[in-house]
């Protein structure tokens, strides 16, 4: 029957065409299987379905080929291996699906997370710290910004929708313009459905890396003068008086001694 479709379909004028069967089990938010659908698909619009409750084929298209999906439906029903066909597919939705669904869609995997500061150059808001979250699932994720414990107002920091990586985890990253001062703290604070509290990731002023390396050759200079010095003042100390010198009271050295 379905090559007989295919070859009145197929023939001069007909122009092109699709056949295919498609199968569903819709779920619930947890896992389990609320329906089934089997059918077999005519250019996108389902021709003959599949009555699960009563296991047979049905027509489904009311259309032009309406009489043709009825012929079809019932030349399916009087072929069991159709059937068994659309038992089998309902039997995987529910004894396939429902671990499936527990090891993939309801496992819960923690984000990471990291502080990356930016100079701006804008001498109101200096640094840019974006906080990037990743490698976490479910999608739904709270990133907040804190300064020193208090919690910054959702307009500093506008959140980026999280995005998918390709391997079923997720991630995020939220951007935060600031004017630090000395001793201030400010924490990246992640909630998220596998934490049973919040992954918080610090970020305190310091040193840029310009300042960094200016400040270690001071030192090491600083420290190469102090040793020159030190070892010049004890040469000097070593050195044995001239030829005639008179030595002061508690001199060690006798007069005109070499």
């Amino acid at each position: 029957m379905l090559a007989l479709l295919g070859l009145a379909l197929g023939a001069r004028g007909a122009g092109a065409f699709l056949m295919h069967v498609a199968s569903s089990c819709p779920l619930a938010a947890n896992g389990s299987v609320l329906d089934f659908d089997f059918a077999i698909v005519f250019n996108k619009n389902p021709l003959v379905c599949y009555d699960a409750s009563a296991q047979r084929f049905v027509g489904c298209d009311q259309g032009l080929l309406g009489h043709f999906a009825a012929n079809l439906a019932t030349w399916l029903n009087n072929d069991t291996a159709w059937v068994q066909r659309a038992e089998d597919r309902r039997r995987a939705c529910r004894d396939v699906l429902l671990p499936l669904w527990t090891q993939t869609a309801l496992r819960q995997t923690p984000p990471q997370a990291r502080i990356i500061p930016l100079e701006t150059g804008n001498a109101r808001a200096p640094v840019r710290l974006t906080c990037h979250v990743w490698g976490f699932y479910p999608a739904e994720v709270t990133v907040i910004w804190l300064r020193n414990g208090d919690v910054l107002g959702p307009g500093d920091h506008p959140p980026i929708a999280a995005t998918p990586n390709g391997d079923w985890t997720y991630q995020t990253r939220v951007v935060l313009t600031v004017a630090p001062e000395a001793g201030d703290i400010y924490t990246c604070s992640v909630q998220h459905a596998s934490l049973d509290e919040p992954l918080l990731e610090d970020w305190k002023p310091g040193l840029t890396l310009g300042m960094m390396l200016k400040v270690a050759a001071a030192t090491v200079l600083m420290v190469l003068g102090i040793g020159f010095f030190l070892v010049g003042f004890s040469r000097c100390r070593a050195r044995p008086p001239a030829p005639g010198y008179t030595p002061l009271p508690g001199d060690n050295h006798p007069a005109g001694s070499t």
